[in-house]
């Protein structure tokens, strides 16, 4: 149904964009700064102060608009929290989305995304190259799986949430598994994939709205090889493949914006190994031709101004 009058777009001439971020960090200045720069009305806000508010026209609390609703909303960083304050968080994204506002990256894309396992089931059901991967919750079943694919080669265990390539340990033998207290009780395990180079190399292809806009390998001394964790950026222009592998794996998980690690394997085949539905850049625009926060900022603002004006859905 049409939104009412008390909760319509902002202004008829310049939409409101509310970025969705825990801390005014670098990304979240760029993007400010990207949005203004094509007409439209910022604003910031951490999702932990927004809720729901059953007696507003809205039906939700947003503390830097109050009643009224933005016409778009960029999710750039959600901050750590309990299960059920997550839970909210998202649902406040959900929300949104039901009522009519154009939300990058939706919270089903940033939930499949968030869940690592359910990246890689939905890879795999759609046929995306991608490690075999287990996920579980009991130690002694790890220990099992262990035991029998260890053998192949050593695993990757990972932080079912996690980014950044914080928390990653390479799993050889049974006794490598931490306690399940270590790992909030569950195990991620990867086949551990060696490159088709001498040194540690892998890719981060940016993936905005079914087109890579970027691309860079890293380049690191260890196997962990994320820019945060000491890696490399260099500039690299993707063979037509490996895109098409990133944007099938974005697709997978119903991503607009997606950060796709990808990795050319020893037998020369590129596999996906992860999906991030808020990537950070800071790293890959050091080797960028584009600006991607521009670019973000522009596909939205075409996106908001392709839609019919009215009626959007509440």
């Amino acid at each position: 149904m049409p939104r009412s009058p008390e909760i319509a777009a902002s202004g008829a001439d310049n939409p409101t964009v509310l970025v969705i971020s825990d801390q005014r960090d670098w990304h979240a200045r760029q993007m400010e700064a990207a949005f203004a720069a094509v007409g439209a009305r910022v604003e910031r806000v951490d999702l932990a102060d927004c809720g729901f508010d059953t007696r507003s026209a809205s039906g939700l609390s947003l503390p830097v608009l109050g009643s009224r609703l933005p016409d778009a909303v960029h999710v750039r960083t959600l901050s750590a929290g309990s299960f059920e304050a997550t839970t909210k968080r998202l649902g406040v994204l959900h929300a949104l989305t039901k009522l009519g506002v154009v939300v990058w990256n939706h919270a089903q894309a940033i939930e499949r995304c968030v869940d690592k396992s359910m990246t890689s089931f939905l890879l795999g059901q759609a046929g995306v190259p991608t490690p075999p991967t287990w996920t579980m919750e009991s130690a002694e079943i790890a220990r099992g799986l262990v035991e029998r694919e260890a053998p192949r080669g050593p695993l990757v265990l990972k932080p079912l949430f996690g980014a950044q390539g914080k928390g990653l340990r390479l799993i050889r033998r049974p006794e490598d598994l931490p306690a399940p207290e270590d790992i909030a009780g569950v195990y991620y395990l990867q086949r551990f994939q060696s490159n088709a180079t001498q040194d540690f190399t892998d890719y981060r292809l940016f993936v905005l709205r079914g087109r890579v806009i970027a691309a860079m390998m890293r380049r690191a001394s260890t196997w962990i090889t994320n820019v945060k964790q000491g890696g490399q950026p260099l500039a690299v222009v993707p063979d037509p493949k490996m895109e098409r592998l990133a944007i099938a794996a974005a697709e997978a998980v119903g991503a607009e914006i997606a950060g796709v690690d990808v990795l050319v394997t020893a037998d020369g085949g590129p596999t996906v190994l992860e999906v991030n539905s808020m990537p950070a850049w800071s790293g890959l625009q050091k080797v960028a031709k584009c600006n991607i926060a521009e670019a973000i900022a522009l596909a939205l603002m075409e996106t908001l101004e392709r839609r019919p004006a009215q009626p959007r859905a509440s």
